[in-house]
C-alpha cells in the first residue's frame, strides 16, 4: 500500500470525509458521538487548523483508494485549565489533538510517524514545547506518549482518567520520516 501524508486543505469534500473519520474514531474509542464542548475543533477545522499559520492537521491516506488511515492535529495551546494558569501560552506551546489510527492499521509505526511529522512542524513553527492530554482508559495511549518523549505533568485520576503531558522540543533531531515509513507498515 502506498501511504500519502498531507496537510489538510480548505476542500469541502476532504473536510467532510475527515469529520466522518474523526467522529467514527471517537465513537469507537470513547463510546459517544458529537459533544459540542469537546469537538468544536472538528466542526470548525478551518478555524482551528487550516487558516492559522502555526497550526496544522495531517492526514495519512491510502494513495490508491483515498481511505483515511490516520490523523493528527497541532495547534497553539488554547485551553484554560486552572491547573496550567500562566504555564503555557499559544506563542510558545503547541498542543496535539486528534491522533487517531484506524484500527486496521495500528501497531505498524503509523502513529509514531504522524507524531514525528507534527513535532517537526511544531519545531519549525518556533514552538518550545508540546502539550497534550490523554486518557489512561485508551489502550496503549499513555505508554505511546511516554515512548515519544512526553512526561506526565498531572494525573487527574478523574472519571475520564485524564493525564496531562508535555515535551520540550528544542534541539530535536529529525530524520526523513517519510522515506523510513514505507518499511514500517505491514498489512
Amino acid at each position: 500500500m502506498n501511504v500519502q501524508i498531507k496537510a489538510l486543505t480548505y476542500d469541502a469534500h476532504q473536510i467532510k470525509n475527515l469529520q466522518k473519520f474523526l467522529f467514527k474514531q471517537i465513537k469507537n474509542e470513547f463510546g459517544y458521538g458529537y459533544i459540542p464542548e469537546y469537538h468544536e475543533d472538528i466542526v470548525k477545522l478551518d478555524e482551528y487548523y487550516i487558516f492559522p499559520s502555526r497550526n496544522n492537521f495531517f492526514i495519512a491516506t491510502n494513495k490508491e483508494t483515498g481511505e483515511i488511515l490516520a490523523t493528527i492535529g497541532l495547534r497553539g495551546y488554547d485551553k484554560d485549565f486552572d491547573e496550567f494558569k500562566n504555564m503555557y501560552s499559544n506563542e510558545s506551546t503547541a498542543s496535539i489533538w486528534r491522533l487517531f489510527v484506524d484500527e486496521k492499521y495500528r501497531r505498524c509505526g503509523l502513529a509514531s510517524l504522524m507524531f514525528n511529522i507534527a513535532e517537526k512542524f511544531a519545531y519549525n513553527s518556533n514552538y518550545n514545547e508540546i502539550y497534550l492530554h490523554t486518557h489512561k482508559t485508551l489502550d496503549g495511549a499513555l505508554q505511546f506518549w511516554k515512548k515519544m518523549g512526553f512526561e506526565v505533568t498531572i494525573d487527574t485520576n478523574n472519571e475520564l482518567q485524564t493525564v496531562h503531558m508535555e515535551k520540550r522540543i528544542y534541539n530535536v533531531n529529525f530524520i526523513n520520516q517519510l522515506a523510513m515509513y514505507k518499511h514500517a507498515i505491514k498489512l
